[in-house]
This record gives structure tokens, C-alpha cells and sequence, in this order.
């Protein structure tokens, strides 16, 4: 059976790490698994925890005044999940909801001193700016996707990047992490299908011509469909 040192030397994050600190790092931490479904935390929550995702896949979203959810992100494993917006701070405070969608399993360290040991000595401050980086590009994905591209850039850009995770699940999901209707997602593949752009292969989606789909949602082509 696994214990916390060997499930933190699975963490990319953490591979520089000699055996010595990973061995302290192991005592300001835990592990816990958490089933499909189940909620990690919720937006406007504050905790002194820093969580990493070891297993499994969660997603990330808001809820309108409707009570209507605005998917953001999904976090594969091996990722920081934890949104840092100040080091100055003991507490992290959440500004979306995050739910499992796959049994998964979740690091969670002392928030006030991992900074202490591993980022204020340097050990891991580069790592942790990356991983703060990419935060930001994929915040700066959201956005294009949501304030920026139409329903067919968004298609086209989700299967472009993340053609495995859309094959992955029903289009009803997709649809909703894409925040459009299902049946504009159904008329979209079958216009970028008669375009020889993708094909279908049963449920699966093969993409036949990558450039003309990455135009699709630079701007570069003109193919359109607003939802």
C-alpha cells in the first residue's frame, strides 16, 4: 500500500526534490481520496491547505443568479489545484467550485509551511511560478472561449487541444463544458464534417485537415455558426 512519500514522488511538481525533503515535505501533508461526485470545495471557501492532484480528473465551475453552472476547467492529475493569488496570505481563498468527476486522489499540504520550507528557501519557488503561469494561461483560455470565440471556435478549439477528453465524454458533457446547447454542438460537427475538416468515426471524432480547424477559431477562414 502507497504511502504519502510515494504518492508525492508521483507529483511532477516535486521531482527535484532529494529523499530528504520529500521525506519532510511527507510530514506536513495528507492524503485523501475522494469519489466521483463528491466536492472538494466550494467558491467564497477559505482554507490553509494547498492541494495537488495525484489521480483522477475534477472540474472547475461558477453557479449564475439562475442557479445555472458555468463550467470553467478541468484539472487532470498530476496538478496544482489550488488557485494562488497572494504568498503573503495563510489562507487560500477559492473563487470557483471544484467537483470530482473521476475517483481521485488528492495531496493536501499545510499551506503556511510549505511556503515556510520548500518556496521561501527557494526549493521550489520556481516550480510554484510555473505553476502559477499556467494558471494564467489557462485563465486567458477561459476567457477567449467564453467573451471571444462563437460556438464554432469553441468546438474547434476544444478538439484541436483536447481531442482525447472530447472523445472521452458524451456530447451532452461536452456541450455543457462548452456552454452551449447540445444540438448547436451536433449542427457544428456536422458543418465542419461536410467541410472535410474532421470525420466521424462511430462516436469518435477524427480530425482529418489540423489547420483548417485551427483556423477556425484563429479567424483565418471565416467558417461561422453562431449558437
Amino acid at each position: 500500500m502507497m504511502n504519502i512519500f510515494d504518492y508525492i514522488k508521483l507529483l511532477d511538481f516535486f521531482k527535484l526534490l532529494d529523499d530528504d525533503a520529500h521525506v519532510r515535505l511527507s510530514a506536513i501533508s495528507l492524503i485523501h481520496q475522494y469519489p466521483k461526485g463528491s466536492v472538494l470545495y466550494y467558491e467564497d471557501d477559505a482554507n490553509d491547505k494547498i492541494f495537488f492532484l495525484v489521480e483522477g480528473l475534477l472540474k472547475t465551475y461558477k453557479v449564475d443568479r439562475c442557479d445555472n453552472e458555468i463550467f470553467l476547467r478541468y484539472i487532470s492529475n498530476n496538478r496544482l489545484i489550488s488557485e494562488i493569488s497572494s504568498l503573503n496570505n495563510h489562507e487560500i481563498h477559492c473563487y470557483a467550485n471544484t467537483e470530482f468527476v473521476e475517483d481521485s486522489v488528492v495531496l493536501e499540504i499545510n499551506y503556511e509551511l510549505f511556503k515556510k520550507h520548500f518556496i521561501q528557501t527557494g526549493l521550489l519557488t520556481d516550480n510554484f511560478i510555473e505553476e502559477i503561469a499556467n494558471h494564467t494561461r489557462e485563465l486567458h483560455c477561459i476567457l477567449n472561449r467564453e467573451l471571444i470565440f462563437d460556438a464554432t471556435a469553441r468546438v474547434a478549439h476544444m478538439l484541436s487541444n483536447n481531442l482525447e477528453r472530447f472523445n472521452k465524454f458524451k456530447r451532452h458533457e461536452v456541450s455543457t463544458m462548452l456552454n452551449i446547447q447540445p444540438e448547436t454542438l451536433s449542427r457544428i460537427l456536422t458543418k465542419l464534417k461536410q467541410k472535410n475538416i474532421i470525420e466521424f468515426d462511430k462516436t469518435d471524432i477524427i480530425i482529418i485537415d489540423e489547420g483548417q480547424l485551427q483556423n477556425t477559431f484563429t479567424g483565418n477562414n471565416g467558417l461561422k455558426y453562431a449558437e
